[in-house]
């Protein structure tokens, strides 16, 4: 089949998992049934032995389109050629509507007389097991795999289907609004399967979940400029959240590459509390404060599981397991040649001190805006401050990862400070008793990033003490509310991340070759949240037309149905896993400031040079 671009790709998914859907009408990645269960499709990491279920017309030359119905996230792609026009609408019925786990694809001919193929080729767990397939009528199979994992899938289809060679297909032709209907069923051993007349289960389901999307997405407070690129945000962020367990993901995939051909890849299927916590801001700032405090319920469920004098996770799985062992699957030859194809993530054995920060605002904010936390929360909470009162000193690997040794990062020092400023804030807004130790060691740590990370040679705030570089993640620092974005000695920093880390718009993380070293040797691309925070900083500093003017070139680079990867490469392709939980979520924020800032009497015709 060969390899689609990364930015090829389109989303659907049911609360529980995701599916990617490629310009092409090829399923090249699913897991069932959640987000971090093996793979059932993965030709994204070998287009090979990986696993697919396309649908194609038979035409000599097309072009394709793909889209989502407005404010949904059902799917269309439409294939337009002289001899015909197709278009598959791909959805998941949405808990609470769906009965199961379920793919459904529906082929529609909108003109001429085209005829199909269908290609349904699972690989059960990661491509590692074998499959039994059973023919129940000339209309449905099960597919059932010989491994361990014990998958058991259902295809159902309008059009007659066949067995060949491992593959399960179809070739059918379709009049001008005729359709085809295809389901892949999970089966979870409490089989529901009823004899449902499917054209009519389809279009039943159909409905209700472009209804179920419509609702959601007018539940949001958001009114302002860029309206429909900070819903299709909400929407992927909505996608990566667990109806089950009120968890969030980082990306629903592993593995894809930060460099092609190069060892950088990760498995995201997991929840960072880093990356949980900035979605749970943006949730508050849209006005979803159901599904930020499920966040909040899952965190205060790990909280109460942690053991005395033992520190809260840097990530979990979704449903709260804090062993992520890190393995490599070997048989995939991953994403064109981009070996090793990992699964799990031993990050989760890293100490990143900065996870104290953001949950501790995140939890503030929910508490000062959606609802007052519970007295067994706070005092959960105030367990791990009084265990980072006494570690926030320790180095670390900090907001990127590091695996090349742990520093005193700039980062972490600011979250650290951020930790124990919230938790301060939120004892004294609720009256609730906490250590006086914590004032101390705020104001230490404000003194400390003063003092001991200024560079007054390259007048910045630098990685790390004594470090010959700065690193975008000090561009939260006005956004934190550490320092005002008009402080004299941010300004100064901004221009030098400008002048070291920017490339026209576009943000690097660090500098390689002189920051800290990370463990791996390669060229990496410009990071999407960096850009987003930058264009934030530019905001707040009052540059209103410079921000403007980089916003809105970098929603150029998204990709044609609005949706980002981890970061971008030299040539403006997508790099990384996709779609990334943290680029959409820094989206929002961006817009939303930029749009405030704009809207600020005191901002109106005021000439801000670019």
């Amino acid at each position: 089949m060969g390899y689609q671009p990364i930015e090829n790709y389109g989303i659907i998914g049911d609360l529980n998992t995701v599916a990617l859907v490629g310009l092409n009408g090829s399923i090249d990645f699913l897991c069932l049934p959640h987000f971090d269960s093996p793979t059932i499709f993965a030709a994204l990491l070998d287009d090979k032995k990986g696993g697919f279920f396309s649908i194609q017309p038979v035409f000599q030359e097309m072009s394709t389109k793909q889209l989502y119905l407005p404010d949904t996230n059902v799917l269309l792609t439409r294939f337009l050629s002289e001899e015909g026009v197709g278009e598959i609408t791909d959805f998941m019925p949405v808990e609470p509507l769906k009965n199961g786990t379920e793919v459904i694809r529906r082929i529609t001919t909108i003109r001429g007389h085209v005829k199909y193929k269908m290609c349904c080729r699972p690989a059960f767990n990661y491509g590692q097991s074998g499959y039994d397939i059973k023919k129940v009528s000339e209309n449905e199979f099960i597919l059932s795999s010989k491994g361990d994992d014990k998958t058991q899938l259902r295809l159902q289809s309008s059009v007659a289907l066949k067995a060949d060679d491992g593959s399960i297909t179809a070739e059918f032709t379709l009049a001008p609004n005729e359709t085809g209907d295809f389901l892949l069923a999970y089966i979870d051993g409490h089989d529901r399967r009823d004899e449902r007349a499917l054209k009519e289960f389809v279009t039943k389901c159909l409905f209700a979940t472009v209804n179920y999307w419509k609702d959601w997405i007018a539940q949001s407070t958001y009114q302002g400029r860029w309206l429909e690129m900070v819903n299709r945000s909400a929407l992927v962020l909505k996608l990566l959240s667990s109806h089950q367990y009120g968890s969030i993901i980082a990306a629903p995939t592993f593995s894809l590459p930060e460099t092609i051909g190069e060892k950088r890849n990760w498995d995201y299927r997991y929840t960072w509390i880093r990356d949980a916590s900035f979605t749970v801001y943006t949730l508050l700032r849209l006005g979803y404060g159901k599904e930020a405090g499920n966040f909040i319920n899952w965190v205060e469920k790990r909280c109460q599981d942690i053991k005395d004098n033992t520190r809260l996770g840097i990530m979990y799985s979704i449903n709260g397991e804090r062993q992520i062992t890190e393995s490599i699957i070997d048989n995939f030859e991953g994403y064109k040649q981009s070996a090793p194809v990992r699964i799990g993530n031993d990050a989760y054995r890293q100490l990143q001190l900065d996870i104290y920060g953001e949950l501790m605002d995140a939890i503030y904010l929910y508490n000062k805006y959606e609802e007052r936390i519970s007295h067994d929360f706070w005092k959960a909470m105030a367990k791990q401050i009084d265990w980072l009162n006494d570690h926030w000193r320790d180095p670390d690997e900090g907001i990127w990862e590091v695996r090349g040794g742990k520093q005193n990062f700039l980062y972490s020092r600011l979250q650290c400070w951020v930790a124990f400023d919230r938790a301060i804030k939120l004892a004294e807004m609720r009256s609730f008793p906490y250590n006086p130790s914590w004032r101390e060691q705020r104001d230490i740590i404000f003194k400390s990033i003063y003092n001991d990370y200024w560079d007054d040679k390259k007048k910045a705030f630098m990685q790390y003490p004594g470090a010959a570089t700065v690193d975008a993640s000090a561009l939260l620092m006005p956004l934190i509310r550490f320092i005002s974005p008009k402080d004299p000695k941010w300004l100064s920093t901004l221009q030098c991340i400008e002048k070291e880390l920017i490339s026209d718009s576009l943000v690097y993380r660090y500098r390689p070759d002189l920051a800290a070293p990370d463990g791996f040797i390669s060229k990496e691309g410009t990071f999407t949240m960096c850009t987003f925070w930058y264009v934030e900083c530019l905001s707040r500093s009052g540059q209103l037309e410079k921000a403007r003017l980089y916003f809105e070139k970098m929603l150029g680079y998204a990709n044609h149905l609005g949706l980002y990867s981890e970061q971008l490469g030299f040539r403006g392709e997508h790099l990384g896993n996709f779609p990334q939980a943290f680029s959409h979520l820094g989206l929002i924020s961006a817009a939303y400031n930029l749009n405030k800032q704009l809207n600020n009497s005191r901002n109106k015709n005021v000439n801000h040079s670019i």
